[in-house]
């Protein structure tokens, strides 16, 4: 693989914003917000049917955000390289398989939010040992 390229449409929501506190067996845990699992099942249908990916990329992705509130691009990309993980296109989002995130950006489209995601072969990577 080269290139893989692909759309998510919707607005791109985060995994830290509007946290829920649920209180399992007497501890409390912090589960992602209803809106946020909803937009991780909706992505499934987005995701490429490829082969998973277990070696060096680069995942740029452009967030196109339907209002131009501020949002932090490296929640945005926390949410999509876990749902990357969950649906197989990736193997894990640890260093050694995603190794840059270059190119990313957040723009503003009110009227067609989404995420255009490019993953490419990181090429040149020297592993240190």
């Amino acid at each position: 693989m080269e290139k893989l390229m692909f759309t998510i449409l919707g607005k791109p929501i985060t995994k830290k914003n509007s946290q829920r506190i649920v209180v399992c067996k007497n501890r409390p845990m912090i589960l992602p917000s209803k809106a946020y699992l909803k937009y991780e099942k909706d992505c499934k249908k987005y995701m490429p049917d490829t082969k998973q990916i277990d070696y060096p990329i680069n995942v740029k992705a452009v967030y196109y955000m339907p209002t131009r509130h501020r949002v932090d691009l490296t929640n945005l990309h926390e949410a999509l390289h876990d749902i990357l993980v969950k649906y197989n296109v990736i193997a894990d989002d640890n260093c050694k398989i995603i190794v840059s995130t270059d190119g990313s950006r957040v723009l503003y489209d009110r009227e067609n939010p989404r995420t255009e995601v490019t993953i490419t072969k990181a090429g040149g990577v020297v592993e240190n040992h």
